[in-house]
């Protein structure tokens, strides 16, 4: 691996790492610095531009909503100015549910886009894969009762965090990619392919 290839993978690394920081404490000038001004966003609760995804976090933010995330690893390919990056992540969120308060915690993947631009790096699309998750009553001994019927709309593999987004008024899609799906497996395949075109 070339010195320089190793310098852009630092530097995507670096941009990964940041993105969970500065959003995750309400930073959202230095978030935005994240992005391409093209750069788009899915999450299980909205999809759109970066602009609209960060003024999405903006209001919820004033308004109380409380979302953190935690990052694994990652992996970075690069291919001159494209490069296409996979990060294990768990993405927290706490509200009540039918009352009681609750944690849920999913662990997904970010499957991240990334242009070099005259000469700077910028993350040019996001979308998650989600892979598991659970419900927890933050107090100990506290139990939620579940419509199961809401439930059941929504892939194992995302629905509790499903649940409590819906609750909270959010459009979550009941499609969304997740662990061995196929739609999972398609977003990577096109990832690869735009990897090796037009570079």
């Amino acid at each position: 691996m070339s010195i320089g290839v190793e310098d852009d993978k630092a530097r995507i690394r670096e941009l990964i790492e940041s993105w969970v920081v500065w959003r995750d404490m309400g930073d959202w000038e230095r978030l935005r610095g994240v992005w391409h001004a093209d750069g788009r966003m899915a999450a299980s609760w909205r999809e759109g531009t970066a602009e609209q995804f960060i003024e999405a976090n903006r209001a919820g933010w004033d308004k109380g909503l409380d979302i953190l995330h935690q990052l694994g690893g990652s992996l970075i390919e690069v291919v001159g100015a494209r490069a296409l990056s996979t990060t294990k992540m768990v993405i927290s969120q706490r509200a009540p549910i039918h009352g009681v308060l609750c944690d849920v915690s999913a662990q997904a993947r970010h499957l991240d886009r990334w242009e070099k631009r005259h000469g700077r790096w910028g993350l040019l699309e996001r979308r998650t894969i989600y892979d598991r998750d659970r419900l927890d009553a933050v107090k100990p001994g506290e139990v939620v009762k579940l419509d199961e019927s809401l439930l059941s709309k929504f892939p194992m593999n995302y629905r509790h965090l499903a649940y409590l987004q819906s609750g909270l008024g959010f459009p979550v899609r009941t499609d969304l990619p997740h662990l061995r799906s196929p739609a999972a497996e398609a977003l990577y395949r096109d990832g690869e392919r735009w990897l090796h075109t037009a570079n």
